[in-house]
């Protein structure tokens, strides 16, 4: 069943990265302002936000099956809802409906996984599951890139539509006998306090937050770079993918035995410190191959920072408060993103400034957990 899993994460990171190089210009298309062109990539990840909590709570409550297979379901539905979307507010509408039902996927996905992984294997697990984020991420991008351009931005989606469809009914036959009951689980909430009083988790939120700001500042930013260097527009989905080739050769090769034997706060550090540097180089290049070099850079802190905020969860919950803790965990990647692109957007910046100041805030990150590590 872990194989399965892993699958049903590859689709739900897919429906995230397939949009990454499209939402921004089909924006634009419908004639939005920049400010509302970023408001429409980061609505998914804020109506996100709500699912992935109400998926965590379900998830402790009634265990994860029952969430997982109704996400992928209403997902389905709304990626078929894009050929309806007529201006920039009909999008937005759209876009919220489609993130909240797309937050219930992920951390049931990953409770699911979670519960059933050995303690001593969580740094390598996370890796793997990390390595089917990164094939999305190759995957994702260039298909939506590619396809769009050759058909149109509603099309896209109703593939991925159509594809959940077919996973979230598998699902319900394949999984239904494989849930713990809720008897069989310890009795030990996650309350506010837990969260506030534990670093790990304190550390855990903010590198999903950081790791998907920079998301979501590449999601706004990368399509409008490469056309003002009066490169393909292709180009984007593909640097996008790079990235994830970068990820998955570092999550599947021995390297990956490092997220057991070293701390994962340290991991984490270099994580931020690579991502952060290669966003400070982005800003500065122009030529294609330096931009691919900077994207593969960028891929490599990406995949030592992925692994380490969740073996930080799994070190730092048990299985009883894994599933909100999960939600709270994904709730912080869609606020990241949305706070990258509204940001960037409502501020107007360039590309490069944008990318610049996502370098600062991925290093600033580096150095606070460097300077609290022993507290």
């Amino acid at each position: 069943m872990q194989l399965f899993i892993y699958i049903i994460i590859f689709f739900a990171f897919f429906d995230l990265f397939a949009q990454l190089p499209i939402i921004s210009p089909f924006a634009i298309e419908l004639q939005a302002t920049p400010f509302l062109t970023g408001l429409a990539v980061g609505m998914y990840s804020l109506s996100n936000t709500f699912g992935n909590i109400v998926s965590g709570i379900f998830s402790d409550r009634k265990g994860p099956f029952a969430i997982l297979v109704a996400g992928m379901l209403l997902t389905a539905a709304f990626l078929f809802t894009y050929s309806l979307a007529e201006g920039p507010y009909s999008l937005l509408a759209i876009r919220f409906l489609h993130g909240l039902a797309a937050g219930l996927i992920v951390p049931a996905a990953f409770t699911y996984l979670a519960n059933r992984t050995d303690h001593s294997r969580r740094g390598k697990g996370a890796a793997v599951s990390g390595a089917f984020v990164g094939l999305a991420a190759i995957i994702g991008p260039a298909y939506g890139a590619i396809f769009s351009s050759r058909t149109s931005v509603p099309e896209t989606m109703a593939v991925t539509g159509t594809l959940l469809l077919i996973l979230g009914i598998s699902s319900f036959f394949l999984l239904s006998r494989t849930v713990k009951k809720r008897k069989e689980l310890p009795a030990e909430p996650l309350t506010f306090n837990m969260i506030i009083l534990n670093s790990g988790l304190l550390r855990a939120f903010m590198g999903a937050f950081f790791l998907m700001f920079s998301q979501g500042v590449l999601a706004y930013m990368l399509p409008l770079k490469v056309s003002g260097l009066g490169l393909p527009a292709e180009m984007s989905g593909l640097l996008l993918s790079v990235f994830g080739i970068a990820a998955i050769l570092v999550f599947l090769l021995p390297v990956n035995r490092l997220f057991d034997a070293i701390k994962p706060i340290y991991t984490l550090i270099a994580g931020f410190f690579l991502m952060g540097s290669s966003l400070f180089l982005l800003s500065s290049v122009s030529a294609a191959p330096l931009l691919y070099t900077t994207m593969i850079t960028y891929g490599i802190g990406f995949a030592f920072l992925f692994p380490s905020i969740n073996s930080l969860l799994i070190d730092s919950t048990t299985e009883r408060s894994r599933g909100k803790a999960y939600g709270y965990f994904y709730a912080f990647f869609s606020i990241g993103v949305v706070a990258g692109s509204s940001f960037t957007g409502a501020l107007a910046l360039s590309a490069d400034r944008g990318f610049i100041t996502s370098g600062v805030l991925l290093l600033s990150a580096a150095a606070v957990n460097l300077a609290t590590l022993r507290k």
